[in-house]
């Protein structure tokens, strides 16, 4: 009986999840065109992997292309080099791309807000440059799980990053291959694979109700270790007789 590596059993531990969020939400069909936003964090270095391995199977056939966007008025060092390298070896083409936000376009937002819209604003016009349908984003479960106790918290509503998203406006369709991946298992995987983490240095970093919002997740894990599942399970469990109703 074939003994696999360490890497191997966590790389199909992982790719079972894929599969099922695959299944699950048809995130992937026959025919798709992916543009992945790769940032150069071990999430979107992990996932330029997972796909790589994913495309060599027959069904469904798809294709990948990965785009790495920088942002010229934030400090950024990206090693454009290893993250070409990374794409060639998983048989991925490489797109680098620079841009830039305004913050006196609009004072109401955050500059993160601003950031992450001129991003995902470029990913699409790429992706209709390169005749993409699907744009795959890197978000795991740990950060759909953070998003959903955010907006709750602060900003009293009950929604998320979904797994598959349509955007009409943009006649393209996002994707997030990793939603039930917790990030544990990327990070093991970041260690075994030896990802190199991109050198950013952004003044709002620190902005972010994020890091909070993971320990939340792991007290709320200590008090229950089924915790993460029934959190994640609550989106598609609403009691709605047990809530409030505004009509009555």
């Amino acid at each position: 009986m074939a003994k696999f590596t360490d890497e191997e059993l966590l790389l199909r531990k992982i790719e079972r999840k894929i599969r099922k969020a695959m299944i699950d939400f048809s995130l992937i069909e026959d025919g798709d065109k992916l543009l992945v936003g790769l940032s150069g964090g071990k999430d979107s270095l992990a996932l330029i992997d997972l796909l790589g391995r994913r495309k060599k199977i027959h069904k469904p056939s798809f294709q990948v292309v990965a785009a790495h966007i920088s942002m010229t008025n934030i400090g950024y060092v990206s090693d454009l080099e290893y993250l070409r390298n990374h794409c060639l070896k998983n048989d991925i083409e490489f797109i680098h791309f620079e841009t830039s936000f305004d913050m006196a376009t609009d004072n109401r937002k955050s500059p993160c807000f601003l950031c992450s819209w001129t991003r995902r604003k470029t990913l699409f016009e790429i992706a209709k440059k390169y005749n993409c349908n699907k744009i795959v984003l890197g978000h795991h479960q740990d950060d759909i799980l953070q998003t959903l106790l955010m907006n709750m918290t602060f900003q009293g509503a009950f929604g998320t990053m979904p797994p598959k998203l349509k955007m009409d406006k943009f006649d393209m369709t996002i994707i997030r291959p990793l939603c039930l991946v917790p990030e544990s298992d990327l990070i093991e995987l970041s260690l075994i694979k030896g990802y190199i983490k991109q050198k950013k240095a952004c003044p709002y970093e620190t902005s972010s109700s994020r890091p909070e919002m993971k320990n939340v997740i792991k007290m709320l894990e200590q008090m229950n270790e089924h915790a993460r599942f029934n959190l994640w399970s609550s989106m598609t469990n609403i009691q709605s007789g047990y809530l409030p109703n505004l009509n009555h």
